[in-house]
């Protein structure tokens, strides 16, 4: 015990006492670095020692994605809020209410439009905060959108994915966005607009089963866990030890399931040059 502790009253010591933000330091999963989270957020939240990739915030994507981070939100169309009336732990409307108050979207895929490197395209990221970034009406309306917004604009389409599959609280109606989001991408097709599709950590289920392997170009990047089931309950379905880095990007990668892994600082210069290839735009240094 000390002078402090004995004299001061607890008002004042509660003055006195410097409160710290509990998100001050962020610890890296894969070596157990510490990491100042301001140094985190400027280094694209890529751990710089391990070159670990942390999940990137919507807004920060987009931003640092678009020229100058500029860009226009797309709005997309209300859907019923809870099809079914379902109840677990807590009903599924007010699962919904904390998460629109928590990320301050109405759901789990945002629609965007703006430019890359000057060049025109229309943007779709899953945001993982929302309930696992889960596939439900609400995303599948906004998905299919969005390729019809790229159609009608003739824009490329680039997705962004990061979800633990199909929303289970919408049961059917939430199975039935993988062949509305399929029927849309093949509408890309038929105008002859390239689908690039970036897979981040991580991706999984009916979100893999339809529209986030149905690219022109599929990028993932570096680690993210990437298949339809996950890897233990396949190891007790086949009875078998899987593989040394199973469903990551670069086993994929290796396998032919995915055609590139692309660090998080070189995933903006990418796609620009994947978009001026496939709309067969001069690269900007050529046209410079």
């Amino acid at each position: 015990m000390n002078w402090i502790s004995n004299v001061v009253p607890p008002r004042i010591r509660s003055l006195l006492r410097r409160e710290t933000p509990e998100n001050l330091w962020v610890k890296c999963p894969d070596s157990g670095e510490l990491i100042f989270h301001k140094d985190l957020e400027s280094n694209l939240y890529v751990v710089p020692g391990s070159g670990y990739h942390m999940k990137m915030p919507v807004k920060a994507r987009l931003d640092t994605l678009f020229d100058n981070g500029a860009y226009e939100t797309i709005p997309t169309p209300d859907v019923p809020h809870d099809p079914l009336k379902f109840r677990d732990v807590k009903r599924y409307v007010d699962r919904l209410k904390e998460n629109r108050l928590k990320t301050g979207a109405p759901d789990s895929v945002k629609i965007c439009t703006g430019r890359v490197e000057s060049i025109d395209v229309t943007v779709g990221v899953q945001d993982f905060e929302f309930l696992g970034g889960s596939l439900g009406m609400a995303a599948g309306e906004a998905i299919v959108t969005g390729m019809l917004h790229a159609v009608a604009n003739h824009t490329p389409f680039i997705m962004f994915t990061a979800s633990g599959g199909a929303r289970m609280q919408e049961g059917m109606f939430s199975l039935m966005q993988m062949p509305r989001t399929t029927v849309a991408v093949q509408k890309l097709r038929a105008a002859k607009l390239p689908y690039i599709v970036v897979l981040t950590n991580p991706t999984t289920g009916g979100v893999t089963a339809s529209y986030a392997m149905l690219g022109d170009v599929h990028i993932a990047e570096p680690g993210a866990v990437i298949g339809f089931a996950g890897a233990r309950v396949i190891e007790q379905t086949i009875r078998e030890r899987l593989p040394e880095g199973f469903q990551r990007a670069e086993y994929l990668q290796t396998h032919g399931m995915i055609d590139m892994v692309v660090r998080r600082h070189e995933i903006r210069a990418t796609l620009a040059r994947l978009c001026a290839l496939l709309t067969h735009r001069p690269a900007l240094q050529d046209a410079a």
